[in-house]
């Protein structure tokens, strides 16, 4: 057999430039890119591979390797999971630093390559500098800590494991169903170990992500459930997106003639206007959405994880209500007791489509929920519409002005605060695919980064991304990467003086504003921060604005600009579009406020009305 000779760490380098995918019927790089920031557990010897093969796998330097990460899932998101970014860090801290990130792609079934330093095999020269020691157990390290956050773990210790266990993490990362981050933690000495390796490992490989069929028996059974119902729904969840089945779902729906709600992740699938599509359904959701969803009797939901705030802590559905669940994951497509119709979202679809036949729901449960929707819209655009007077802008408003002046294929971004909510409810998507509201691990430090990463797609767009001041704070270094690596996309920093979403949920329950607007914190005077001149110190445009109509001007100036700019505008602090949906949080059984003791009492009524699992 033929053999290569190399290190471990050039034979990682050499295997992964060699996966090859197809996107548009164009072949690919599988990993089109490396986010890395050395140290002395990997710069020595997965630098010098990495350093070789630039041309081809090109690396980009970081700032933070936390925001490396999410750089690498925004840009698996914006390419639906067809192309897989690694990220690289030493050892200790650098390593850590990482498992934030892996949180967010684990909860969002994204897939991220992370390919880490660790304690030397050997242990000759234990311990060594950012080992942390398990008396107990000698093996145990900090890497141990991503088991938590990841699909697929490995630590190589010998240099021939690499042969079976990045196969195995490429195929976990494909897996529509068990989708999700990959970390490899490669011993500091292993890295440096030659072997020989078969040649026939670094061959080419084409791979493309299965779509597995629904079973018979169970797609007949959900096809004889559809037909009993009376006022079927469907719930479009961010599967239908990975899938690429928003089509095959539009012709479902309006051959079907059932309505479409869809989640956080799910939006973005239908276009605003779209006539089966009613709006966002949960505690982020739409009057129209959840008053479908009360009546409905069977529930389609395709491609979603039912997470609270998609289900009001389960408080918006019918207790009677019946459930299938289409989903690639075996353990969402069993959640509530649903029929469980494990399959690819697409192939699922085009199966049931077929085998409903001709099949309709009454058209006035459609009717209904037009009419409904258009009560919707007329609320946010009284949200949106501009107010004369001296009050800051709200965030609806704000929302309302960059929806208008966004060209029908730009892309947004939030994640964390109060921009979701308002984004989710307010945000008219002109082209399916590009909405992106992280909200699985709802992640603040995601947005920013995520930007970075979503440029890197190279599609010709803008890239729109909206934090709120407490994010900008928490993680904003990506500003500088962007602009070094030419990058561009367009921040708006809503300034509202602190935590005002998280300052509304503790009024909501009854406590007293306290440690999240700076007013409300244990500071000396509060101040605000000077956005504009930060991000112009990391080579950004920026503008501070006063006005909505400044702001409009500003965005037309952003689009001109040839790198990333910051918008900066004060927002107001208490309003907010309506919520329509309850949320299960935990409140104070006992409280020497009076207010949290009224909050608690209305809470356990909200309890009583949860669905409990079946």
């Amino acid at each position: 057999m033929a053999t290569i000779r190399c290190t471990t760490a050039q034979a990682i380098v050499r295997y992964l430039s060699q996966q090859f995918t197809e996107v548009d019927g164009k072949r690919v790089p599988l990993f089109p890119g490396v986010y890395g920031i050395f140290g002395h557990g990997n710069v020595t010897c997965l630098g010098e591979a990495l350093e070789a093969v630039q041309d081809t796998l090109p690396t980009w330097r970081g700032q933070n390797e936390q925001s490396m990460g999410f750089a690498a899932v925004g840009f698996a998101k914006a390419m639906v999971r067809r192309q897989i970014m690694v990220v690289t860090a030493s050892i200790g801290p650098g390593t850590t630093n990482l498992l934030t990130a892996a949180g967010v792609a684990h909860t969002s079934r994204l897939p991220m390559l992370m390919i880490c330093g660790d304690s030397f095999a050997r242990r000759h020269p234990d311990p060594v500098m950012q080992q942390v020691e398990h008396f107990s157990n000698p093996t145990q390290t900090v890497n141990d800590a991503f088991k938590s956050v990841t699909r697929y773990w490995d630590r190589i210790t010998w240099p021939e494991q690499i042969l079976s266990s990045l196969p195995q993490a490429v195929a976990t990362m494909l897996d529509p169903g068990e989708c999700g981050p990959a970390f490899i933690g490669v011993c500091q000495d292993v890295q440096e170990m030659a072997w020989d390796y078969p040649e026939a490992f670094f061959q080419p490989r084409l791979h493309s992500m299965p779509r597995p069929r629904p079973d018979r028996l169970v797609l007949a059974q959900a096809v004889e459930r559809l037909k009993q119902a009376k006022r079927p729904l469907i719930i479009s969840g961010g599967g239908v997106r990975y899938s690429q089945a928003e089509a095959v779902l539009e012709e479902f729906a309006l051959a079907h003639g059932i309505p479409v709600v869809e989640t956080i992740a799910g939006k973005g699938a239908f276009t605003h206007d779209h006539p089966a599509h009613m709006g966002p359904i949960g505690i982020l959701g739409s009057t129209s959405a959840n008053e479908l969803a009360a009546h409905a009797d069977v529930i389609l939901a395709v491609g979603t994880r039912l997470m609270d705030f998609v289900t009001g802590s389960w408080t918006v559905f019918d207790h009677k209500a019946q459930f299938i669940a289409l989903n690639a994951a075996r353990f969402d497509a069993h959640k509530h007791f649903s029929l469980p119709l494990v399959c690819d979202a697409r192939e699922g679809l085009s199966e049931l489509h077929t085998a409903l036949g001709e099949w309709e729901a009454d058209a006035a449960w459609l009717e209904r929920g037009r009419k409904a929707f258009a009560g919707w819209n007329a609320l946010i655009a009284g949200q949106q519409e501009r107010t004369t007077g001296n009050d800051d802008p709200t965030y609806a408003q704000v929302v309302g002005v960059v929806n208008a002046q966004a060209a029908p294929e730009d892309y947004i971004i939030s994640a964390a605060g109060g921009l979701p909510g308002e984004l989710v409810k307010g945000w008219r998507v002109k082209n399916s695919g590009t909405f992106d509201c992280e909200f699985g691990f709802s992640c603040m430090g995601y947005e920013l980064s995520a930007g970075w990463g979503v440029a890197m797609t190279e599609q010709d767009r803008d890239v729109f991304v909206m934090i709120g001041d407490g994010t900008y704070m928490m993680m904003n270094s990506d500003i500088y990467s962007s602009v070094l690596s030419g990058h561009k996309f367009i921040l708006l920093v809503c300034d509202n003086g602190g935590f005002a979403v998280i300052n509304r949920l503790q009024n909501a329950k009854g406590g007293a504003s306290f440690n999240n607007l700076l007013k409300d914190c244990r500071v000396k005077e509060p101040f605000h921060v000077d956005f504009v001149a930060n991000a112009q110190s990391m080579g950004a445009r920026a503008r501070k604005v006063t006005s909505l109509n400044e702001l409009e001007e500003a965005i037309q100036w952003a689009k001109g600009n040839d790198r990333t700019t910051v918008i900066c505008i004060s927002t107001h602090p208490y309003s907010w579009t309506p919520g329509d949906a309850w949320w299960d949080v935990g409140v104070p059984e006992v409280s020497a406020r009076e207010s949290v003791n009224e909050a608690r009492a209305a809470h356990v009524e909200g309890r009583k009305k949860q669905r409990l699992g079946l």
